[in-house]
């Protein structure tokens, strides 16, 4: 199949063919023509498939198909971002695929000045990309009406959950008087959460899912080192990113003291690197992404709060310098990398007080990941065992339970 399948009009597919895209991802031919008909969908896509343009096509599609005749035009189409990162993100895939298009868009999100979005809001508009809690203050102040939406888009739904905005989604939609079209598009849609709130939003969906959580990708390649203790760990990660292989890496602490801590020792190894978490105001965020989008950095640190809807290209390598908690964490992580037709690798560094959490991924993944063993820096310890031999072979060292196991107060 190729774009001229779907009936998408010239303007979308010139578009798309100035942005070299000549056959749609998965997740695009499965969603677009349901969307197309007008019918609720429900859409399970990792990032990296696809499937931002799998909304915004069809969305255009509408506007194209039924444009606004008032000359002070209201917004037709809503778009919901948990995270403003992601809101840009999408923001510019709309700017790249309406540039023939007579097409204005509206981005509502924290970080900016409320008073100046209401102000901008007051200008012609067709498309409104938000996160949900600064749209409803403008709601509740009137400085917005979304009485005329005809379709509503809400991308990663379960990361919304997972922030608590399911109660402002489910308020601004109570203020749109009209029947609209509502799609849903969830990394996925394993859990209770995510069908609980597609069961209150959508209407008769078309459920599309693609690349389950659990299935294995033959573009990422999955890797476990193991390491006897902080020092040998810093000495994987350096190597790692040293990889001739490794043009580009994100790595990914739990807390954003040890984020800090990371960048900084990398920086001591003449490494180019930044840390991300979630105390830097906006345009900080926007300049730390834009320095690593362009290469002038290699290495992101991050936290997993910091990292949500960034949506970065030809990442190389993902490196867990400290395991997730959670399997879909996980996949939300290394996700980062291979993304399109690109391959990519993912590095999980693991001590021996990490196995719980290796193999609650494993659990979630339903298979085992690839031990490897890199030339000079092979464990010595076996680790996951509760006593590990000391490197002369002295009395082994009892592991408490208290060391074993580590509690949710050590995320961000």
């Amino acid at each position: 199949m190729t774009f001229d399948d779907l009936f998408l009009d010239d303007a979308l597919l010139n578009a798309l063919n100035s942005l070299d895209f000549k056959v749609p991802t998965a997740v695009q031919e499965a969603a677009i023509p349901f969307i197309l008909q007008g019918k609720d969908v429900l859409a399970g896509a990792a990032t990296g498939t696809g499937k931002t343009a799998a909304f915004v096509l069809p969305a255009l599609q509408l506007l194209i198909d039924t444009p606004n005749r008032e000359k002070d035009r209201f917004p037709r189409i809503l778009i919901l971002a948990p995270t403003r990162e992601l809101a840009f993100q999408i923001q510019h895939v709309v700017k790249q695929l309406s540039k023939q298009l007579d097409v204005n868009t509206s981005i509502v999100t924290g970080g900016f000045s409320q008073y100046k979005q209401a102000e901008f809001l007051q200008n012609a508009c067709d498309i409104i990309i938000a996160t949900p809690g600064r749209l409803l203050n403008l709601v509740a102040d009137e400085a917005i009406d979304l009485s005329d939406i005809d379709m509503v888009i809400i991308d990663e739904a379960d990361r919304m959950l997972d922030m608590g905005q399911g109660p402002d989604v489910m308020t601004l939609l109570g203020t749109i008087s009209n029947g609209f079209q509502a799609c849903l598009f969830s990394a996925t849609l394993a859990g209770s959460g995510v069908k609980i709130f597609a069961e209150e939003i959508l209407t008769d969906a078309e459920i599309v899912q693609i690349n389950a959580a659990n299935e294995k990708s033959d573009q990422v390649t999955q890797l476990v080192y193991f390491a006897d203790n902080k020092e040998h760990k810093q000495a994987l990660l350096l190597a790692s990113i040293n990889e001739p292989s490794c043009t580009s890496a994100i790595v990914f602490c739990n807390k954003k003291e040890r984020a800090e801590e990371i960048t900084e020792w990398l920086q001591s190894k003449n490494v180019s690197a930044q840390v991300m978490h979630g105390d830097f105001n906006q345009a900080t965020r926007l300049d730390k992404t834009r320095k690593f989008r362009i290469g002038q950095i290699k290495v992101m640190v991050a936290t997993d709060v910091a990292s949500r809807g960034l949506d970065l290209t030809n990442i190389s390598h993902v490196i867990n310098y400290d395991l997730p908690f959670r399997g879909d964490i996980y996949i939300h992580r290394i996700g980062r990398t291979g993304r399109a037709a690109q391959t990519g690798v993912a590095i999980n560094l693991v001590e021996h007080n990490d196995k719980d959490r290796l193999d609650r991924i494993e659990y979630h993944l339903q298979y085992k990941l690839t031990v490897a063993k890199m030339k000079g820096l092979a464990a010595q310890s076996k680790t996951g065992k509760n006593k590990i031999k000391k490197k002369d072979d002295s009395k082994p060292r009892y592991v408490s339970k208290k060391d074993r196991v580590e509690t949710a107060s050590d995320s961000e």
